[in-house]
């Protein structure tokens, strides 16, 4: 489950968010939070005088901003969030990927245009969320890692990885059987301002090429092909936030599923019956 930083910006956020997991885990569910923080960052950010940038909804990362992503999103945005987990009667532990090397990271030059300090997962070791999950415990994943390879001039780096990028290894890596991105609006729009109930990989094209899709929903869309790509067995939707969120997305047509492949590639699968 990846949660953007609007969804643990206050405490009401954050306490409805507890509260749909602690619903889904007492249902017998397991959960993995993945968690943002961007707006937090960007606050941050703005009270220390650092400029903001981005490339394509991704965060240009310098030394300075890669410093206030490990405070803000190992820190800051992590513990509040299993504060609020604990409130709610679920046990959790905040993590980035240094702790127990559950991810690693390679350096990221998409085209290459270079961010600075940001990276995507290289390898996941999935054995100390197993092991907390096995406890009963939610495991929360602050989206900044070091590298595989660390750099020997500055091996203590952590890099910047977007979010949305670490949910296909890691769910990989733990077999999930639904993976959820969930967002501040209803899910993918199309350019009527419709929200659409599946996604493939042809539409999610057109639309990107039509400039519908902008911003952070771009690496987000992009996440979510990678994750369906690699778990094709499994559920993953892009829905909206709520006190029900979990558990209604698992159950109902809310949000949108993205699917690995257009539907006259997916094998027995009627027009009429995608999305469901």
């Amino acid at each position: 489950m990846k949660v953007g930083g609007a969804q643990v910006e206050t405490v009401g956020t954050r306490t409805e968010l507890a509260n749909a997991i602690a619903a889904a885990t007492s249902a017998g569910i397991e959960v993995v939070i993945v968690h943002g923080g961007g707006p937090q960052i960007r606050s941050l950010s703005q009270r220390l005088g650092v400029e903001d940038r981005y490339h394509h909804g991704l965060r240009i990362t310098d030394q300075d901003t890669s410093e206030i992503a490990l405070m803000t999103l190992g820190g800051t945005v992590g513990r509040k969030l299993v504060l609020a987990l604990e409130t709610a009667g679920v046990r959790a532990v905040s993590l980035t990927g240094a702790d127990g090397r559950v991810l690693t990271a390679r350096i990221h030059r998409p085209e290459g245009h270079d961010l600075g300090y940001v990276g995507v997962p290289e390898r996941v070791r999935p054995e100390l969320l197993e092991a907390l999950l096995a406890l009963g415990a939610v495991p929360v994943m602050a989206c900044v890692a070091p590298l595989e390879e660390p750099d020997p001039a500055d091996p203590g780096r952590f890099y910047n990885v977007n979010a949305d990028h670490m949910v296909a290894p890691l769910a990989h890596a733990l077999g999930c059987e639904a993976i959820l991105f969930v967002t501040d609006v209803a899910g993918v729009r199309d350019g009527t301002g419709a929200c659409l109930p599946s996604l493939a990989p042809g539409q999610a094209a057109a639309l990107m090429a039509d400039g519908v899709l902008q911003g952070g929903m771009i690496p987000k869309v992009h996440a979510a092909l990678d994750a369906a790509r690699a778990l094709p067995s499994s559920r993953v939707k892009i829905v909206p936030g709520g006190p029900d969120a979990l558990r209604s997305a698992l159950r109902q047509e809310v949000g949108t599923r993205v699917l690995a492949e257009d539907p006259a590639h997916l094998p027995g699968t009627a027009p009429e019956a995608v999305g469901s």
